[in-house]
């Protein structure tokens, strides 16, 4: 395969070989092969078909291309080049219109139809009648059942979205990375950490300037809109970061018009009200309408806090400055939420970074990944990774077995996307010999980078997301079912986050903290009077936090709900923060809203679009759950493996609420959400 490095099946990839002058012909046999594979399918006589040649045939007949795309995908993510964005983009209209077509191939279906609709069908058990059943649901909600000419027009609107929103990812990434901000004077630097200080110098010097250089992404825009003193200098961070997507050439305003438009007629003409019920239907919320209610419940829980909060923040800023209680400006509310906190707790979240140095964070977690899941985590060197940065992992259980490997590559680099998050390169898992084939996942972020003479030192928050994306990885390691497209992540997205949420609750406990919160210099654990302000403060301003996430959700569910309203509208933005006016804090100017740089529901043909209510849901899931820990144990190996046995290895093997009983005995309960958050009495 050294000629085809992308169809190369080998556990361990060759990251060098793959390269983008192979993207284009590598690609395009894995869609001549895949295409046969169809072929072969809706070749065989109606009276010959089993379930192992039509359903089964069918789930590998894109293993080979899926696999391959994903390597080219993730290496868009974490090593974009003009070369390689060319050969992506080049190859994506193709390879989105393969896979929209296959639900859409009256051959395929009516063959499909065949087997389920037989005695040998639907006599079908266990993990192969949930197959049966997701694969007729999925080509039917893609529009199987449609005529003809309605069938092409679903295939032309996928692939049109997958070029869309492609164009409004690079959009977002182009303008991140097109803005810096340069600071020659190093007083006007005041109240900035000292870590960030170093950051913004090593970035100067990276770049042949003088002075120290501030740039977008987290690691260096949170710490200087928290903690820098000079207002004007916040302000021009701000007006950058709030015009990603938002000016030429980078804008994403017609692009948004476009993709509301074809996802609301996808809807339309797979006989859904509105693109939100079609991608709920089949997810725990069932419809739109119930997540839109789910949503505007928990904004009412928090509205009264949210106004109290927002108060107490203009009378602090009031009394600290001797001025007139008023609106804070947007690039104002991080600076004094955080000296309000400092004042109320006498706590400065800065003081924990020195507690979280990068390689003690990683093995604590790993730690407790052995006590609690009892997992054996070990590095591996000298295997070949897409930058020096990156690490290898081997996983195996308590019985020896290797379940899996990981990469982990954590922190910033121009050519890699913003965020954190976790995929699948390869699913392994159990065959139908009984044979078990390890899977290979990675897990990415943009945390705080190390400084020169000193590691990583990480804020509680960064911890929390590298616990977060850790619960994903388990979730796809740790699958044991057969059919790969059913293994791991592979569920409802108001489920998928159950797993990675609950891993953030280790991040509070003082039992967990202790194996991993350790000074970098002398090892002693975090002093008990900072915990106790650090918990004391964790709900600080929690009624806020949460009608961030309400805002964003509501503005989700509301555009792909009442889309029509919307069309003509030149520029989506005034429509949509009028939709959330009542969720976010009230500034002077009004701080516009994130749907032009929203890559969550924006940058994929679906993603979480109208599924962004799912990180609320699945607090609602991860608090409760996390009950069982609290009372049995946070270290409780029995609730480990029941968690293992019940959700972590079951991927979408069965309903998601049946899983969640089978863990918990019940269905999850919002009082634990409530309580944890401080909200109760709200």
């Amino acid at each position: 395969m050294a000629s085809h490095p992308f169809l190369d099946a080998s556990f361990h990839i060759r990251w060098s070989q793959l390269t983008p002058e192979h993207v284009g012909p590598d690609i395009k046999i894995a869609l001549s092969r895949a295409e046969a594979a169809l072929a072969a399918i809706t070749a065989q006589e109606p009276a010959k078909l089993t379930y192992e040649s039509t359903f089964l045939a069918l789930e590998r007949a894109t293993e080979e291309l899926t696999a391959a795309w994903s390597k080219v995908t993730h290496l868009q993510s974490v090593a974009d080049s003009p070369a390689l964005r060319e050969a992506h983009n080049a190859m994506l209209p193709e390879v989105s219109a393969f896979y929209a077509k296959i639900p859409l191939n009256a051959e395929l279906w009516s063959r499909l139809r065949i087997v389920a609709e037989s005695a040998a069908g639907r006599a079908l058990t266990g993990i192969h009648r949930r197959f049966c059943d997701e694969t007729v649901a999925e080509f039917r909600q893609a529009g199987a059942d449609l005529p003809a000419d309605q069938r092409a027009r679903a295939e032309a609107i996928q692939s049109e979205l997958a070029q869309l929103t492609q164009k409004y990812s690079e959009n977002v990434l182009d303008a991140t990375n097109a803005w810096q901000l340069v600071v020659e004077d190093e007083s006007r630097l005041a109240g900035l950490p000292a870590h960030a200080v170093a950051a913004a110098r090593r970035s100067a010097e990276g770049k042949g300037l003088a002075g120290w250089r501030f740039t977008l992404p987290m690691p260096s825009q949170e710490p200087f809109m928290t903690y820098l003193t000079d207002g004007s200098l916040r302000q021009q961070m701000w007006a950058a970061a709030v015009a990603v997507g938002a000016q030429a050439p980078h804008d994403n305003t017609a692009l948004i018009a476009r993709i509301l438009a074809l996802r609301a007629e996808k809807a339309q003409l797979l006989g859904k009200r509105h693109f939100a019920d079609l991608v709920i239907e089949r997810r725990m919320a069932k419809s739109g309408g119930r997540a839109l209610e789910f949503v505007e419940d928990m904004q009412r829980r928090a509205a009264a806090a949210f106004g109290r909060e927002t108060r107490e923040l203009e009378e602090s800023k009031a009394r600290q400055t001797g001025g007139a209680v008023g609106r804070l400006t947007p690039w104002e509310t991080a600076y004094w939420s955080e000296k309000l906190r400092q004042s109320r707790y006498a706590f400065d979240e800065e003081v924990l970074r020195p507690y979280f140095p990068m390689d003690r964070v990683i093995a604590g977690m790993f730690e407790l990944a052995t006590r609690v899941f009892g997992l054996r985590i070990t590095e591996r060197t000298g295997v070949e990774v897409w930058h020096p940065e990156v690490k290898f992992y081997d996983m195996r259980d308590a019985r020896g077995r290797a379940v899996g490997s990981f990469y982990a590559d954590w922190y910033p680099r121009e050519s890699k996307r913003g965020g954190a998050w976790m995929n699948y390169l390869i699913t392994g898992g159990p065959g139908a010999d009984g044979a078990r084939a390890p899977h290979l996942g990675l897990i990415c972020g943009n945390l705080t980078p190390p400084a020169a003479g000193r590691p990583a030192l990480l804020k509680h928050r960064e911890v929390e997301t590298i616990f977060h994306e850790f619960g994903h990885l388990l979730h796809h390691l740790l699958g044991e079912v057969e059919i790969k497209s059913l293994n791991g992540t592979n569920v409802a997205w108001d489920f998928v986050e159950l797993p990675s949420q609950i891993m953030e609750n280790w991040c509070w406990e003082r039992e967990s903290l202790d194996l991993f919160a350790r000074h970098h210099e002398t090892g002693a654990p975090i002093p008990e009077d900072i915990f106790q302000k650090m918990t004391a403060a964790k709900n600080f301003r929690s009624a806020s936090v949460t009608m961030r996430q309400v805002a964003l959700a509501k503005m989700d569910l509301v555009l792909h709900i009442r889309t029509a309203e919307f069309a003509g509208v030149v520029d989506i933005e005034p429509v949509a923060r009028a939709l959330v006016a009542d969720c976010l804090v009230p500034t002077e100017p009004p701080t516009p809203t994130v749907v032009k740089r929203f890559t969550h529901i924006f940058s994929d043909p679906v993603g979480y679009a109208a599924g962004y209510y799912s990180y609320k849901w699945a607090e609602v899931l991860d608090a409760d759950a996390f009950t069982r820990f609290r009372r049995e144990g946070v270290f409780s190996a029995k609730v480990g493996a029941e968690f293992v046995a019940a959700v972590l290895s079951r991927g979408n093997s069965a309903d998601p609420m049946e899983l969640y009983r089978e863990f918990m005995g019940r269905e999850p309960d919002l009082g634990a959400l409530l309580a944890r958050a401080g909200l109760t009495t709200a």
